[in-house]
């Protein structure tokens, strides 16, 4: 076992890991923060994508250790300070861009990677941003118009379908 020291969500954070831990599990098991969901285990779903130095990566194939001393958000941190939704989660839930809520908080912290590095994508950027994220509920749509409503877009012509 080895201690990883972090700061997850402005929080220092410290635990005790197996070298094979994976971040997923460590902010789940370790930290109780189970809004990072680990939906396939293979990095494909991108339900465990989480901020790494505030990049998006996909926390279930990150071990714990090689992200000791780095500074990692998870969909807990999103909130604004006073504890309302922040930009991109009201969003989602103004254009209704979830349906059972398993992949939001991996659609949610792609979409804030996205728009940290491009505030006023296209739709077609959108669309190729979010393609390492599977939901099987929405059709992407909604998903879509969620965050380019949260980049201050005008979302009523985006054509369904």
């Amino acid at each position: 076992m080895a201690k990883v020291s972090m700061t997850v969500n402005g929080k220092s954070v410290s635990g005790e890991v197996e070298g094979r831990t994976l971040l997923s599990t460590f902010l789940r098991e370790g930290l109780g923060l189970t809004g990072t969901h680990v939906g396939c285990d293979t990095s494909q779903c991108g339900a465990c994508v989480v901020h790494i130095d505030g990049k998006a990566v996909k926390s279930c194939t990150t071990f714990a250790q090689d992200v000791a001393g780095a500074e990692v958000k998870t969909i807990e941190g999103m909130a604004n300070t006073d504890g309302s939704l922040s930009t991109i989660q009201q969003a989602f839930q103004d254009h209704h861009g979830l349906q059972c809520g398993f992949c939001t908080p991996g659609m949610v912290m792609s979409a804030a990677a996205l728009l940290a590095d491009n505030p006023k994508p296209t739709e077609a950027e959108v669309r190729h941003h979010l393609e390492g994220n599977i939901c099987r509920c929405t059709g992407y749509h909604n998903i879509v118009k969620a965050v380019l409503a949260a980049s201050g877009q005008d979302v009523g012509q985006i054509a369904a379908e």
